[in-house]
């Protein structure tokens, strides 16, 4: 749905709460009764009042944005974005997670870096919020040994809501490098001690397919591998699970890169063809 449809469906909707409260105590045949309805009702059609013009002001600043990312025409917002953050030096987290976003989007890493490197110094803040984009953008470009010691670097630095994947990127990055005995040590932890699906079984899955050929100790490999894989199947019980997992971060930028490996993993946790 569109942006603007939608702002004016609710819109809509409080309008009309705001009528019916407005309207019914003339519908109400007992006038004390009435008289106490408007008492209480007033508060809230204050408060219902208040949310409109806060919806609609919201809307008319950004309409801007919200256009653009409506088309998804990534390189005029990517633009648009650089005015905002580059010359006008509003460096908020959200505007520097969408210019990021639209850099990704368009294969222009070394912007990103370059966002990165600015915004470390008008508001090193916003670096934490966006780990993962910004390693995310040194795991595109081909540069994995740094991308690994930026996901180090930023083990207790990133939002409490993206350190397992911050931690498993690290270890990808490490996979990646060819640091396949630092690598395994990473999604070994992970794979018996994480509580999020898609971190198991995808820690489970590169033990077993990227990692256990080329580990010092490859049956103990297999073994924890095999461990994560029951242990996630057990909990999830079918390829729907994984979907549902994977449906609540599908539009997370980071997730564009491991697409093709989710996919795999379901497959290979349940077996299908």
């Amino acid at each position: 749905m569109k942006f603007k449809y939608l702002i004016i469906a609710f819109s809509i909707i409080i309008i009309i709460v705001i009528l019916v409260i407005a309207f019914m105590p003339a519908l109400i045949a007992e006038p004390s009764i009435a008289q106490n309805f408007r008492y209480i009702s007033l508060p809230l059609m204050i408060f219902m009042v208040l949310i409109l013009a806060g919806m609609s002001l919201f809307f008319f600043l950004n309409y801007r944005l919200l256009s653009l990312l409506e088309r998804e025409d990534w390189p005029a917002l990517a633009y648009y974005l650089e005015q905002k953050v580059y010359v006008k030096g509003i460096y908020s987290s959200r505007y520097v997670r969408i210019l990021a976003s639209s850099y990704l989007v368009i294969s222009d890493y070394q912007s990103v870096l370059k966002l990165e490197s600015k915004a470390h110094i008008a508001k090193p803040s916003v670096i934490a919020g966006n780990v993962l984009i910004f390693g995310s953008a040194r795991i595109l470009s081909g540069k994995h040994e740094d991308a690994a010691v930026f996901f180090k670097t930023h083990f207790d630095k990133c939002r409490k809501s993206d350190k397992l994947w911050v931690r498993w990127y690290y270890g990808f990055s490490l996979l990646l490098a060819g640091d396949f005995r630092s690598a395994e040590a990473e999604f070994s932890s992970l794979c018996v001690s994480s509580n999020d699906t898609l971190i198991t079984g995808l820690s489970s899955y590169f033990l077993r397919y990227s990692i256990e050929k080329k580990s010092l100790d490859a049956e103990k490999c297999r073994h924890t591998s095999v461990s994560g894989k029951e242990r996630l199947v057990k909990l999830i019980k079918n390829a729907a699970g994984w979907k549902k997992a994977a449906d609540k971060v599908q539009n997370e930028v980071h997730i564009a890169i491991i697409r093709k490996y989710l996919d795999e993993t379901v497959k290979w946790l349940f077996e299908t063809a």
